[in-house]
């Protein structure tokens, strides 16, 4: 045995063993990674330590993101029996009102992996609990206000374009969803608090079991009892109640968060405005990401040939969609992975995970643009049997593979970003590239031209690229330690009692 492997036989060790990674793992490898000419030999077995470390986190984000919108989407496919006016109904609602809500909320909800991925990191796990609480508060104020636009639906539907039926079908289904609203307020920050301490396989099994029950509860509700579509959105309110109330649990009586809650408290009020800031622009960067995709579903409803050019784009923004539930899988655990080494002080750590993560990302979407090229006419199939729709589908799929492409970079880049708390800066990039440039463009290709949808399409395109290009070069010039150093700072904030629960501002 040589010099080299005396010096790093401790890394060594972590990377043959097959057990649980070790919590001091990351401590070794940032000291290992100092080293680089050194190191080098050794670069296979770093890779094999962060991919495993990181497809222990994402294989059950990626269960948790796809079965929490498989509730949503079991839903819409029981609705479909009911006829195509209720289908039209609750899905224009889900697009225009509960997307709406989504886009907050989950927005909202990053500024808790943030916060408590960084304080995790840095072993605050009392701050972690309040953090948690303080999030539930605001979630709950945002469901409050939103309230009123489910309630108040029809007009907003009828404001967009929809006719009066189709208007109204969508306020039924919009308020018998106002009690899955306050469910999803809840969910949210406490999904992300138990992910910030690595604990997602737990999740998994409740998302899975929760889906799994849900699509009996609403078989009986829509077919047996005849409820109809209000029955249909109340089922999928008590199905994310159940959820909440699995979740609350395992947080109140699981041994694996006796550290991070400690309890409700009082203290969850103070420091409440600091992080209502932080939560403002997390809400604001991923609002706009998600209204992207949904506005230009919108906007092609105004083409010449309405019909062909909802149900072209509707199919394909649906297949983008399931790979963006896979991404955001990827995306959290980036985030995760981010916040918890800068938390520690690892910076060389936090670099290396990033470079692992995108990589990972580039190749799954690799794949999945040869599968879309590949079955471009069977896909469409799936969902009609109109010749004219699945023409349109067809010459869409080229555009749809490079959305797929881009997927597996900018969603995983944005989970970087929330680790590392830049939402604010994201928040004025989307801002930019997707409504100053890319929707105008889109307009401009669908409405002027003979593209069509696909011009709108186009547009989209040009501003995930611009986003992306820019986030890359965002990422590629961050200096890590300096984010340490920030996240030292704020560490040394929390030194008394009095400022522990501002610690990260």
């Amino acid at each position: 045995m040589d010099s080299e492997e005396i010096v790093y036989r401790p890394l060594l060790l972590g990377l043959d063993s097959h057990s649980r990674i070790p919590d001091l793992s990351s401590a070794v490898i940032e000291e290992f990674l100092e080293h680089r000419p050194v190191a080098l030999r050794w670069w296979p077995r770093l890779l094999g330590w962060e991919s495993r470390l990181l497809w222990l986190l994402s294989w059950a984000s990626i269960v948790v993101s796809i079965f929490n919108y498989m509730l949503s989407f079991v839903t819409l496919m029981f609705t479909g029996h009911l006829g195509a006016l209720e289908l039209a109904g609750a899905s224009i609602a889900s697009v225009g009102i509960q997307g709406l809500a989504y886009g907050i909320m989950l927005g909202m909800a990053s500024a808790v992996q943030t916060v408590c991925g960084q304080a995790y990191g840095a072993k605050k796990y009392s701050a972690m609990g309040l953090i948690c609480q303080r999030a539930i508060v605001l979630h709950l104020g945002a469901a409050v206000i939103l309230t009123f636009l489910y309630w108040y639906s029809s007009p907003i539907l009828r404001a967009i374009g929809q006719s009066d039926t189709i208007a109204e079908q969508g306020q039924v289904f919009a308020r018998g969803l106002i009690p899955q609203l306050y469910a999803f307020a809840i969910s949210c920050p406490m999904q992300r608090f138990l992910q910030a301490q690595n604990i997602v396989n737990p999740l998994a099994y409740m998302s899975v079991g929760v889906f799994l029950l849900h699509i009996l509860l609403t078989w009986i509700v829509v077919f047996v009892l005849d409820y109809g579509l209000l029955g249909a959105a109340l089922t999928l309110g008590l199905s994310w109640w159940l959820l909440v109330i699995i979740n609350g649990l395992y947080i109140v009586l699981s041994p694996s968060c006796k550290d991070t809650w400690t309890g409700l408290s009082i203290k969850a009020f103070r420091g409440i405005w600091p992080y209502f800031k932080l939560t403002v622009a997390s809400a604001v960067m991923l609002c706009l990401e998600i209204w992207y995709n949904q506005g230009l579903v919108l906007i092609s409803g105004l083409l010449t040939n309405p019909t062909i050019s909802l149900d072209s784009i509707s199919i394909c923004l649906n297949y983008l969609n399931w790979d963006m539930q896979f991404m955001l899988g990827l995306s959290t655990a980036a985030s995760i992975r981010v916040s918890n080494e800068l938390g520690a002080a690892h910076p060389r750590v936090a670099k290396f995970s990033v470079i692992v993560v995108n990589a990972t990302g580039i190749l799954i979407s690799i794949v999945f643009c040869a599968i879309v090229l590949i079955f471009r006419v069977g896909l469409s199939k799936l969902f009609t049997s109109d010749s004219e729709v699945i023409e349109a589908v067809s010459n869409l799929t080229p555009l749809l593979a490079i959305s797929v492409f881009l997927n597996g970079i900018q969603p995983i880049l944005s989970g970087v970003a929330i680790g590392s708390g830049w939402q604010a800066v994201v928040a004025y990039v989307n801002l930019a590239t997707y409504y100053i440039i890319g929707l105008p463009i889109g307009c401009i290709l669908g409405f002027k031209t003979i593209l069509g949808v696909a011009g709108i399409w186009w547009g989209m395109i040009i501003g995930v690229l611009l986003q992306t290009t820019t986030l890359i070069i965002l990422t590629a010039r961050t200096n890590w330690n300096t984010e340490v150093e920030k996240a030292a700072d704020r560490l040394r904030k929390s030194s008394n009692e009095e400022t522990l629960e501002t610690w990260w501002l």
